[in-house]
């Protein structure tokens, strides 16, 4: 985390695909701590990671007096999509909207300049970190990568290397196979950003069977979460947001679709041999794993294993976070609270009929 985000976070008031604004524009440092650009630093990898958000608040207000005649079920699904991320920006930052409607469009320009500045630089900043940190999660604590590898240089990552090879196989190819792994190594087996990586899952064990069994569960994507945003000692810790992490000065308090996705992303590009994170590199086809990700986790039709999913999520990173999500003790007062009620509620009916 950048000094600006740490010192002043006090000051926020909130605590590729052609021809949508759900794609990333080019790369800006971030420098500034307006408060602006520290709020797309967190929607960035909370949220929604690959915007051009210029973009996003300008259609975003055009749609809004377009849907006052119509419904956003009438328009494409990615369209759709844009709208929800565009209304979950607005909404995340007090006042943003009225400056917005009440603005010039250079106003609005500017306001997503400092936003897309911030959600670039945090995706610079977290590259940078895990290039290195991610090494440390390959093997078991106390053994060595072998052959070792450069903390620097990327270019005997990927499927240049045995263990990261494994480890970014897509699921369902065997890369104890000397055909496949010589095919994914030269480049004749091309790795579409929808082919699933093995550390995806739990254990890097897929079941072609049930292909929802530990997926987005593994060991080395909860480090990577930890990492980003609950600070990098965090990893080796029990679970909790410490007063230096990304999570505790955002006011964080669960694990949410885009988060899981930016980080799944983020491991991803950390594990491969390209040194430079682009939306345009065919290899990592970075963009796309990212959307199909959110695709998935913003399913209807799954959202049983996605609700069950996140909250095992945030049980682990915020265990403390929601009196919601943790087991009552059996015998407490509280259970035996909450069973008095349920009696009660069983019995109304029976009296009232």
């Amino acid at each position: 985390m950048s000094d600006d985000e740490n010192h002043a976070l006090a000051g926020d008031p909130s605590r590729k695909r052609s021809g949508s604004a759900l794609h990333s524009c080019p790369r800006k440092k971030a420098t500034s701590s307006n408060p602006l650009v520290l709020h797309g630093r967190h929607f960035g990898r909370t949220v929604f990671a690959l915007c051009n958000y210029p973009a996003l608040l300008t259609a975003g207000i055009l749609r809004l007096e377009e849907l006052q005649d119509a419904s956003v079920e009438d328009y494409p699904a990615d369209i759709r999509r844009e709208h929800r991320v565009f209304l979950e920006l607005v909404d995340s930052y007090p006042g943003l909207l009225d400056r917005l409607t009440n603005g010039e469009e250079e106003d609005v320009i500017h306001v997503g300049e400092l936003m897309g500045k911030g959600a670039s630089g945090a995706r610079g900043d977290d590259t940078k970190t895990l290039k290195s940190a991610v090494l440390e999660w390959l093997v078991p604590r106390g053994q060595a990568v072998i052959p070792p590898l450069s903390r620097n240089i990327k270019s005997d990552r990927g499927f240049n290397h045995e263990v990261t090879g494994a480890l970014l196989c897509p699921a369902g190819l065997d890369w104890s196979d000397a055909e496949t792994k010589q095919s994914l190594k030269s480049g004749e087996t091309a790795v579409r950003g929808d082919q699933w990586p093995m550390f995806l899952y739990a254990g890097y064990v897929y079941d072609s069977e049930d292909p929802w069994k530990g997926l987005l569960r593994s060991e080395i994507l909860i480090f990577g979460f930890k990492h980003v945003f609950t600070s990098p000692s965090s990893v080796d810790r029990e679970p909790k947001a410490t007063r230096s992490g990304n999570a505790y000065l955002h006011g964080m308090k669960s694990v949410t679709k885009g988060s899981l996705a930016y980080i799944a992303t983020q491991v991803r590009f950390s594990l491969s041999s390209s040194s430079v994170f682009s939306r345009t590199d065919t290899v990592t086809d970075s963009e796309n794993f990212y959307h199909s990700i959110l695709d998935l986790l913003e399913d209807p039709e799954e959202s049983v294993e996605v609700v069950d999913l996140m909250t095992w999520w945030t049980r682990r990173i915020f265990p403390n976070s929601s009196s919601s999500q943790r087991c009552i003790s059996k015998n407490s007062a509280l259970a035996k609270i909450r069973e008095k009620r349920a009696a009660l509620r069983e019995r109304v009916p029976t009296s009232t009929t």
